[in-house]
This record gives C-alpha cells, structure tokens and sequence, in this order.
C-alpha cells in the first residue's frame, strides 16, 4: 500500500505542477501578493494529496510564539516537505534559496516572481553583500525571510555545520530569529519515493532576540534546534 500511495502521490505531484505551472502564467501579470494566494492554493492542494494518498498528515506546535512584525525564521532541513510548508504559517514567506533552482523552466519565472533571494553560493562574499541587501527590501515590504542554516536536507538525527549566511542576516538585519524545529525527514526523506504514513510535528521556538553577538547567536541557535529536532525525532520513534 505504501508503494501505491507513494506512486498516486509522485504521480499528483509531478503533474498537477505541470498543469499549474501552465495555467497560471497569466498571473504573473497580477500584484505579486495575488499570486502568492495562488500558489498557496497549489500548495493546500499537494498537502492534502500527500495526506489523501499517503495518509501523512502535519502538526505545528508553538504557533503562539510568532511574533508582531518582521522576523526571520531559520529552520531545520530535512525533507521537500519543508519547503512547501512556511507558506501556511505566514503570509508572505521569502526564501533564501540557491540561484539553480530559478534555472527551472518556468517554476524558476514563478520563484522570481514571488519574491524569493536567490544566491549564487560560489560568489563568496560579494554574494553574502547582495543577500542582506534583498534580505533588507523583503523585510521593509513586510515578507518574512525563511533560511535553512545548514544550506541543504540533513537527514533526522544528523547535523552540518551552519552557514554564516544565517547570523550575517541576524546582525544586519536587526529583527528577531525565530527557530524552528521538525521531524519531517522520518516520513519523507531526501532523495526517498517512499513516504511513510504518520504525523509530522513542525515546532516554533522562543525568538532570539536582535543585539546578540554573531558567534553566541549561531551557538544559541544551533543548540536549540538540534536539542528540539532531536527530542520530536525521539517522540516520533517511541
């Protein structure tokens, strides 16, 4: 049954975005907040296929820690799951992502069009300056940055080093960073056809509040997303 459902899933997904990717070209001449309602439409629509086909349902826990006005969110990675999600918890996340996924035909056009940082991780600093300065105008238009610290999908239980992009953002850009932690990975994993049926459980931490110094921020915000991901990988386990 698990092999059916991941197939039903894969096969909704694959085309239901082909459709839309299609369908909605006229509204990459509407305001860029319209067609953020659109693709949040998409988006239900995955989620519930995902929940129809797979019987893979989420949680999120925490929702009353978000803050008033701008923040970032900086977030465990552990799964394409993660990525659709952000946009049911706020109303207009921006992602910083790496610059090869706007090469996608036309799903790139619709990246660019929503508003999301693109950076070309090989330009080294002159990349970082360009990052906090879209970060800056994303932030004044009322978006709110989404940035996985670790730059990729890290499976449950494992860990990489966090990114500088993440405390540049901190220090620049003067708001808080609110943690989040997930267990995304042991229902969907990177790189896996098969999903398994179940629970995922997406966490929102304290805010880390702006004036910190870069290092202790980066160590602060490291260990409480470790600590959290890993107590929700043990509760999903046991």
């Amino acid at each position: 049954m698990r092999t059916i459902g991941s197939f039903l899933f894969g096969a909704f997904l694959f085309g239901w975005t082909a459709i839309l990717c299609v369908a909605y070209l006229p509204l990459l001449l509407v305001p860029r907040l319209a067609f953020i309602g659109a693709v949040r439409l998409w988006i239900r629509s995955v989620l519930g296929a995902l929940r129809l086909f797979c019987r893979l349902d989420h949680e999120f826990r925490g929702l009353e820690r978000l803050p008033q006005g701008p923040f970032i969110i900086a977030a465990k990675h552990q799964s394409a799951w993660d990525t659709f999600i952000f946009s049911l918890l706020v109303p207009d996340p921006c992602f910083i992502l790496k610059r090869e996924l706007t090469w996608i035909p036309l799903f790139g056009v619709y990246l660019i069009k929503h508003g999301m940082i693109a950076v070309d991780r090989k330009a080294g600093a002159k990349a970082l300056k360009k990052m906090l300065k879209d970060a800056d105008r994303a932030l004044a238009r009322g978006s709110t940055l989404v940035i996985f610290p670790e730059g990729t999908r890290v499976a449950p239980g494992d860990s990489k080093p966090y990114q500088p992009g993440v405390a540049a953002l901190y220090g620049s850009a003067g708001v808080p960073v609110v943690p989040v932690a997930l267990n995304s990975g042991l229902y969907w994993g990177r790189r896996q056809f098969l999903k398994k049926p179940g629970r995922i459980v997406l966490e929102v931490l304290e805010p880390i509040l702006p004036g910190q110094d870069r290092k202790a921020f980066q160590t602060q915000l490291k260990e409480r997303l470790e600590t959290a991901t890993q107590r929700l990988i043990a509760e999903a386990k046991g």
